[in-house]
């Protein structure tokens, strides 16, 4: 059904307002599938309201541990992580790029409200949608605290990958996806940890609105771009393009199984 998947992006954002629905349109006219992604309530019950209205649009439910200010509830996202279109939890994780003149306090906190989510996902039985900057070390310590008591339970992706190869080989030991968007297209930075990582344990995705790839560099992302994206992973792979779009698409559909239904 879907020629291209892109696994995380924002299209509740006010940055579509003017044009969600043609979007969308397009979207589906190009079989792409896409999931926007929750940051905070507000955002996760729109987020649900989109995936309702539209085929080809799947949600995510979480709290962001920056963009969120919020207290993690369950009773606040209990009727939306039963919806049959919330395929995972989150955007949820550690953000320790931008802390505050309370910083010490400020990873105490964020570090609560992850352990919170992880522990909400795993009792639904969803994937986590994890975003992590800065604070490699401290996710993969929760993450393998977890697992000791979650096991398979606990899985999921890594957003927007930007850690090196021995955190790469890390995340994979926990049987984590790892996640890349636009910047593969601008920077060759994360080009070996491409290279390294199984083609079955990669996903694409823009992260729209923001970062968009080269040749669209500079404006708004959209959902579209995926395909640059994909087309930079078989590059850097050196494995045919067909393939790598058609593996990709299947890696999307084992992370977030409800993609099937």
């Amino acid at each position: 059904m879907y020629e291209y998947f892109d696994t995380h992006a924002h299209l509740q954002m006010e940055d579509y307002d003017e044009e969600r629905e043609e979007l969308i349109g397009k979207l589906q006219a190009e079989k792409i599938g896409v999931i926007t992604i929750g940051v905070d309530k507000k955002s996760s019950f729109e987020a649900v309201a989109l995936a309702e209205k539209y085929e080809n649009v799947f949600a995510t439910i979480g709290y962001h541990p920056q963009d969120s200010q919020e207290e993690f509830r369950e009773e606040d996202l209990g009727e939306l992580i039963k919806h049959p279109k919330v395929v995972a939890v989150g955007e949820c994780g550690l953000e320790f790029f931008r802390l505050g003149p309370n910083g010490k306090e400020e990873k105490k906190k964020q570090i609560d409200l992850f352990k919170k989510q992880i522990d909400f996902a795993v009792k639904y039985g969803k994937p986590l949608v994890i975003h992590c900057r800065d604070a490699h070390q401290e996710v993969l310590e929760i993450l393998k605290e977890k697992k000791v008591l979650a096991g398979k339970k606990l899985r999921g992706v890594i957003h927007f990958f930007s850690g090196d190869l021995d955190i790469a080989k890390q995340y994979l030991d926990l049987d984590f996806y790892l996640s890349f968007g636009g910047v593969l297209t601008f920077t060759s930075d994360y080009d070996e940890v491409v290279k390294f990582v199984p083609l079955e344990k990669i996903l694409p995705e823009t992260d729209a609105p923001f970062v968009a790839p080269i040749p669209y560099r500079g404006q708004r992302n959209s959902p579209l771009y995926i395909k640059e994206v994909v087309k930079r992973i078989a590059e850097i792979k050196q494995i045919d393009l067909e393939e790598v779009r058609k593996g990709l698409v299947q890696n999307a559909k084992a992370v977030f199984p409800l993609i099937n239904k």
